[in-house]
C-alpha cells in the first residue's frame, strides 16, 4: 500500500523509513517460533484467557473485554460505565523492551497502546504516565482522524508518523515499540515512523508545547505496565477492537 506523505522528510529522518528486522509471518496465532524463543520472545497474550492481564485501577478484567477467535476483543457501546473498559493493563512491567502487537479495528476507533504506566492511586489513567502509539481509524471523520499527533502511528500528542502506513480498518495492522534507555523507536507495519529520546532537551521542548505540560508524572518512570487502550466512540453507537500476537522481549 502506498502511504501518504504528510511532509517533506529532512535527509536525518530518512533512516525512519527503515524496515524493522521483525518477520511478520506467523506460523499461527498467539505462538512463538523456536527462533523467537531462542532470541528471548515471551507471549503476553495466550489466545485463551486474560492470565497476565488486568483493567488498569482494577483487580479483574473490565466486562467489555472479551476473547473472541484467539485474539482479544474490545466491544464498546457509548455513553456506558468506563469501568467497563477500562485499558487493559498487563500485571507485569517493564523497562527495556521490544514490543509487538498485530490489532485490526471498526471504522471510528479510538485507542493506542502505552508503555511505561505507573498504576498507583495518585493517577486514574494510564495516560497520565504512559505515552502513547496511537491508533485511529483514517476513514474516520467524527472527529477528523487525520488531525496531527492523532493518527494511527503517532505518538499521541507529541510526534507525527510521517506517513499512513496503516491498513484500513477490519484488516489486521502490526505495531512493534522498542524502548531502550529511554530511546523510544515505533515501526508500523515493519517502517519505522517514531526515534525519539525521553528526557532530552528536544523531548523536553516537545512535552512543554503539549497536552502533557504540567504533568510531572508524565513519561517519568523508568519502567511500567503496557496498556491496551479501552476505545473512544465516537460516530457510531459502538466500536469493536482486536489484538492478537501480543509478545515482548527484554532488552
Amino acid at each position: 500500500m502506498m502511504p501518504r506523505l504528510f511532509f517533506r522528510l529532512a535527509p536525518a529522518l530518512l533512516g525512519g523509513c527503515l524496515l524493522s528486522s521483525f518477520a511478520y509471518a506467523q506460523s499461527a496465532p498467539n505462538t512463538l517460533t523456536a527462533q523467537q524463543k531462542q532470541q528471548g520472545w515471551q507471549l503476553l497474550f495466550n489466545g485463551k484467557n486474560f492470565d497476565g492481564w488486568h483493567s488498569f485501577g482494577q483487580k479483574g478484567v473490565g466486562k467489555d473485554w472479551t476473547i473472541d477467535h484467539g485474539a482479544i476483543r474490545l466491544k464498546k457501546a457509548k455513553g456506558e460505565n468506563q469501568a467497563n473498559s477500562a485499558d487493559l493493563t498487563t500485571n507485569g512491567e517493564y523497562g527495556n523492551f521490544d514490543l509487538r502487537v498485530e490489532w485490526k479495528a471498526e471504522p471510528c476507533v479510538d485507542s493506542g497502546i502505552m508503555f511505561h504506566v505507573h498504576e498507583s492511586a495518585k493517577y486514574q489513567q494510564p495516560y497520565q504516565t504512559g505515552p502513547e502509539m496511537q491508533i485511529a481509524d483514517y476513514a474516520c471523520t467524527v472527529p477528523d482522524s487525520r488531525t496531527l499527533y492523532e493518527r494511527s502511528g503517532d505518538m499521541f500528542g507529541l510526534i507525527a508518523d510521517p506517513y499512513e502506513w496503516v491498513k484500513p480498518a477490519g484488516q489486521w495492522n502490526n505495531y512493534e515499540i522498542k524502548v531502550y534507555n529511554n530511546h523510544v523507536q515505533f515501526f508500523t507495519d515493519g517502517h519505522k515512523v517514531v526515534d525519539t529520546q525521553i528526557g532530552d532537551a528536544a523531548w523536553k521542548n516537545l512535552v512543554a508545547h503539549s497536552k502533557f505540560a504540567g504533568w510531572p508524572g508524565f513519561a517519568g518512570y523508568p519502567e511500567g505496565h503496557i496498556s491496551l487502550q479501552g476505545s473512544e466512540v465516537k460516530g457510531k453507537s459502538e466500536v469493536k477492537l482486536w489484538f492478537r500476537n501480543i509478545m515482548i522481549r527484554k532488552l
